[in-house]
């Protein structure tokens, strides 16, 4: 069987200890506090990430500098048979590009796949890649059920702050203004890697509700929902109630929301995703 390291990014949530032993390999994005840059998940939490987020204003996050791909390109090289990076959304972050130009230069060939998602459905689709792999599955066989898997994922999110996402130029002035005045929240969804606004709900009861329904749509066709929280693990905890009080059967996760998404969408924002199953990657 031919040997594979995985490269993904610090979006993908994945233990670090479960890396060491599955052969992934993790490049941190920065996260901007300030002055001070610090790499995701290994010089801060998210939990520490968003108690300092509240009191500093000037809050962004960078790409992986693209020396450190090259680098750890030339190490994979010799030691593994074939490589796969998959990175978060190519529409929100250069992360992929960063990884796929570091593989040229350093001269090895690289399968790359854009998640165009991040946090939970990047997670799943390593996992389920790796247990292909034990199985005998070939690279190009793995990428085109991961494939499969980017197709069938869905990610919805109710930013706190409409303010950050004016910020970041997600939302407009009048949008925000609106909103502000209207009391509006925002039900945004990934749709092919971008992110855009689902719905405009007068109150959160009914934009949380609204998530927790588009989900049931697609209950006979999901085993797992993730449910994410930026420093809000009280409404996870309500919604997963909600969840598994109504289908005991699915198993659902509470995850702490990645930084770099919790920057633009703000402390407070919840989210949910799942992955439909299909015969593809059965």
């Amino acid at each position: 069987m031919r040997s594979i390291a995985w490269v993904t990014d610090s979006t993908s949530t994945i233990d670090p200890e479960f890396a060491k032993k599955h052969h992934i390999y993790i490049v941190p994005l920065r996260l901007i506090l300030g002055q001070e840059a610090y790499r995701e998940g290994i010089d801060i939490s998210a939990e520490a990430f968003y108690e300092w987020m509240k009191d500093e204003p000037k809050v962004s996050s960078s790409q992986p500098p693209i020396g450190e791909f090259i680098e750890l390109y030339e190490t994979l090289k010799v030691k593994y048979d074939d490589i796969i990076a998959i990175h978060c959304s190519s529409e929100l972050s250069g992360t992929l590009n960063s990884s796929l130009q570091a593989a040229e230069i350093a001269e090895v060939p690289v399968v790359g796949i854009d998640s165009q998602a991040g946090a939970f459905p990047v997670r799943e689709m390593i996992m389920s890649g790796i247990h292909w792999h034990s199985q005998g599955d070939t690279v190009q066989v793995i990428k085109d059920k991961i494939q499969t898997m980017v197709h069938n994922m869905s990610f919805y999110l109710i930013p706190a702050s409409l303010h950050r996402l004016h910020i970041s130029g997600r939302v407009s002035g009048t949008q925000l203004l609106l909103s502000n005045l209207l009391r509006i929240h925002l039900l945004l969804r990934f749709d092919e890697g971008k992110v855009i606004v689902e719905e405009k709900i007068r109150t959160f009861k009914k934009a949380k509700q609204k998530m927790i329904d588009i989900m049931k749509t697609d209950i006979q066709k999901i085993k797992k929902v993730c449910i994410m929280h930026a420093n809000n693990v009280e409404e996870a905890e309500e919604i997963q109630k909600e969840i598994s009080g109504a289908h005991p059967s699915l198993k659902t996760e509470i995850m702490t929301f990645i930084p770099v998404a919790g920057i633009h969408a703000g402390e407070g924002t919840i989210a949910m995703s799942w992955i439909k199953h299909h015969p593809a990657y059965s």
